[in-house]
């Protein structure tokens, strides 16, 4: 005989017990306010502020060229992230990097993390708390200041 619990589990809809309900609760993250997830917007921010530091340097000092650019922007955030925790974009949209396990990143971090950035695939891929694949090969994460 059928049962209303047979066929109560798709009349109910799926299962959302293993969602979160934002970003970063997986990870034991506030919601909102200093150490929450950094969402798109400062993330978007913050690298296109440090890709206009990395062309206004890359136009002075080597006319222009589109792989000096790219070359300057890497070495801004190896440095930067390496010792500080944060480049010049992530300073000014108040966001930081730092490691699931504690602490800051760390300069191996920021060199792997830095390189899989100027890939760029990496950056645009990311999972539902919104980390890309170049943080979570890592195992950093960035957020709120």
């Amino acid at each position: 005989m059928v049962d209303r619990k047979d066929i109560g589990s798709w009349l109910s809809g799926p299962d959302t017990s293993g969602l979160s309900k934002y970003p970063g609760e997986r990870l034991g993250l506030p919601e909102s306010g200093p150490g929450s997830m950094a969402r798109a917007g400062r993330r978007i921010l913050a690298i296109c502020i440090d890709w206009g530091f990395a062309l206004l340097i890359s136009n002075f000092a080597f006319g222009g060229n589109s792989w000096a650019t790219l070359g300057v922007f890497a070495v801004e955030q190896i440095l930067l992230i390496g010792t500080l925790g944060y480049s010049i974009g992530h300073r000014i949209a108040g966001i930081h990097v730092v490691s699931l396990r504690g602490g800051s990143a760390g300069p191996l971090a920021a060199l792997v993390r830095s390189l899989l950035l100027c890939l760029v695939i990496p950056a645009v891929i990311f999972d539902p708390d919104q980390r890309g694949l170049h943080d979570k090969a890592l195992n950093t994460i960035l957020v709120r200041m």
